[in-house]
């Protein structure tokens, strides 16, 4: 008798419902459980770890000109490498950089609203907006101590006397349209778009102050990926070897 009672109840136990928690898988357990303090907690908790990521390791960076194609197109999503320069390696000749151009390619901003700038800057460090009117990405050309020339009786770039196949240049666009002869100093860098025709670059700052050269520690990092669209997704371009 006493081992029909256990049973009975141990029977009565399992099939019954309850509070509708007790037989509920442990995933809808958890989102029952998920309140929205606690949804809103979470999601701050992502955000942060997400903006703590872009801002030490891997940033996305919202392409939002035509500059740089045809290897990077509007509205791509590039991860900008930020430990690429950070252990004494310095950029090359070829890489993709994201850098501030502030002092370079244009002036000091105006102070704008400091809660706007805020949160534009948090939107654009996670890629949903379009980045600062200072940040700017480019192909680097020549580094410090390079003598760049354009161009040769082929119409090439030449650095150090040696010409450079820049097989990555817009279909049509020559590598120069206006003739130019830079030593770069020490410590920077001489840059240009893709797109040469629609760049604005180190050549259209020759005159400025900081003559268009981008100092080293301006850099951001290095686009090495496209993230997204994913029918754009791979490794970005390098290149400007030496032909």
């Amino acid at each position: 008798m006493d081992t029909e009672a256990r049973l009975t109840q141990r029977g009565s136990s399992s099939s019954d419902p309850g509070d509708g928690t007790a037989g509920e898988r442990p995933r809808f357990a958890f989102f029952r459980r998920l309140t929205v303090g606690r949804a809103a907690l979470l999601g701050v908790v992502c955000t942060a770890a997400l903006l703590l990521v872009s801002n030490f390791v891997v940033q996305p960076f919202l392409i939002p000109s035509r500059s740089m194609q045809p290897t990077l197109r509007v509205g791509d999503r590039v991860l900008v490498n930020k430990l690429a320069y950070r252990f004494g390696n310095q950029p090359r000749r070829g890489d993709v950089v994201v850098f501030d151009g502030t002092g370079s390619f244009v002036q000091e901003p105006a102070p704008g609203n400091p809660v706007g700038d805020l949160v534009h800057g948090a939107a654009a460090a996670l890629g949903l907006a379009e980045p600062a009117d200072t940040d700017f990405v480019k192909r680097v050309v020549g580094v410090g101590g390079d003598d760049v020339v354009c161009c040769d009786a082929r119409g090439r770039v030449k650095v150090n006397g040696v010409p450079v196949e820049e097989d990555y240049l817009y279909p049509g666009d020559a590598p120069s349209r206006v003739p130019f002869r830079i030593a770069v100093p020490l410590g920077t860098l001489f840059v240009m778009g893709d797109h040469r025709s629609q760049s604005r670059d180190s050549r259209d700052h020759l005159g400025d102050p900081g003559g268009g050269m981008v100092p080293v520690d301006k850099v951001i990092g290095r686009a090495d990926w496209i993230g997204w669209p994913f029918t754009h997704w791979g490794v970005v371009r390098t290149g400007g070897g030496h032909g």
